[in-house]
């Protein structure tokens, strides 16, 4: 039962139709790959106004995902980026400045090294673990307001709380940490939704599209000039006028213009979605598990530990595209330089192999080795930040409010790339339990 399937093509259950993760993340799929084809060829046909393309490795179990993260030479983030359908290759030099596209130390010949280990130092040196606790007040009190206003202005007892809360609560701490003007608070939202949702029809009705008429990559510069500008801007009036935020210290880095550009660009979209995302999803899971939400409410588990088994059954990232730089095996498969290989974050934390009865909740497991936040070099910078936030938001949320409980049907992205819910109408009135 665990060994690979020999021909994988046959019998294989499509993980790739982003609107398959509109009706729930398909465990039930992702479970068949794992027990019969770990490492699954994948069609990718068009769809949702994009073209087709030449299909992938799908990775579901997560010693497979945990070795694709971690191994950097055979699995690049450089050759063809982190999104699984390609990007046009006019647009790769450019989607290559940021470091979530670079590999460290990438000196392959032919090839231009890239600044990776040297662009993750700068920005740790700025995203440090002080300065983001001294955010904590700041969070915990937005978290009260927040959810006050959700309860005070509530119909018949209920809100969308993605709308009330969970929205604003990831925007306004991240601009807060980054030292965005409030004036300018609802770009970075729009820029972001932009960016994530561009496969859901109802976030982006029409593909965006170039003057060919070919669909073009919402990460693509022309896309992303007006965000860019902002980038330039409020850089420089931090130079003159500074303060203790990440965009001064970032903009007296030493980074040059492009360089600077693209980390605001992974901060804007990365830093605050990764919040907006997991927030409502772990407010998803615990409407439906009460027994568990009891525990934590009465405290019988520590909040930290709630938060990353959350984080485990609601990864905000669903996955990540690497390219294999040589001829290799993974699980029985042989790859080719060139392929693509796709590593699946949600498939990876329900893995039987590495997690007792992956399917419930627990809200005390321990040791819980998901790979919510990545592996490797490239794991994410931020995760102190996002679990900062998410602890204090369930916080606040069991002081203050009643058992989460659905007052109507959820709704996800269409996105086999973000594990996102854009409405979550929850009752928010009566007593906190």
């Amino acid at each position: 039962m665990d060994q690979a399937s020999p021909n994988p093509a046959a019998d294989v259950p499509d993980v790739f139709d982003p609107r398959v993760y509109a009706e729930g993340v398909p465990h039930a799929r992702y479970r068949l790959l794992r027990d019969r084809n770990p490492v699954a060829r994948q069609a990718e046909p068009e769809l949702l106004g994009w073209p087709a393309g030449p299909g992938f490795w799908a990775v579901t179990r997560h010693a497979d995902v945990v070795r694709v993260l971690r191994d950097h030479t055979t699995y690049s983030s450089w050759l063809g980026a982190t999104q699984i359908r390609d990007p046009d290759p006019a647009d790769l030099p450019f989607l290559r400045r940021t470091m979530l596209n670079q590999d460290p130390s990438r000196r392959s010949a032919g090839e231009t090294p890239t600044d990776h280990g040297r662009l993750r130092r700068l920005v740790s040196r700025a995203f440090t673990p002080a300065r983001v606790d001294a955010f904590a007040g700041r969070v915990r009190e937005r978290a009260r307001t927040l959810l006050a206003d959700a309860r005070a202005k509530a119909e018949d007892g209920a809100a969308d709380v993605v709308a009330a809360v969970t929205d604003e609560y990831a925007l306004l701490n991240l601009t807060d940490l980054m030292g965005v003007p409030a004036a300018d608070r609802a770009l970075l939202l729009e820029w972001t939704v932009r960016i994530i949702g561009y496969q859901d029809p109802e976030d982006t009705p029409e593909p965006l599209r170039g003057p060919d008429g070919k669909p073009l990559n919402p990460r693509s510069p022309a896309l992303l000039g007006e965000m860019f500008g902002y980038a330039r801007e409020l850089a420089a009036f931090k130079r003159t006028h500074p303060g203790d935020d990440l965009m001064t210290a970032l903009a007296g880095a030493g980074l040059d213009p492009a360089e600077l550009e693209m980390f605001f660009f992974l901060l804007t979209v990365a830093g605050n979605d990764t919040v907006r995302s997991a927030a409502p999803g772990a407010l998803l899971a615990l409407a439906g598990s009460p027994d568990a939400y009891r525990r934590f409410a009465g405290g019988g588990v520590p909040s930290d530990r709630a938060v990353d088994e959350l984080l485990r059954v609601h990864p905000p990232v669903l996955s990540f595209r690497r390219t294999a730089a040589v001829d290799t095996e993974l699980a029985g498969q042989q790859i080719r330089a060139g392929d693509k290989v796709v590593v699946f974050h949600a498939s990876a934390n329900h893995d039987e192999r590495v997690f007792t009865d992956p399917g419930r909740l627990d809200l005390g497991r321990t040791p819980n080795p998901h790979v919510s936040f990545g592996d490797g070099p490239h794991v994410c910078l931020g995760a102190h930040f996002a679990r900062l936030q998410l602890r204090v938001l369930y916080e606040e949320w069991r002081a203050a409010m009643p058992a989460p409980e659905l007052a109507g049907p959820p709704r996800r992205l269409v996105s086999n790339f973000i594990n996102g819910i854009t409405r979550l109408p929850l009752r928010v009135s009566g007593p906190a339990r």
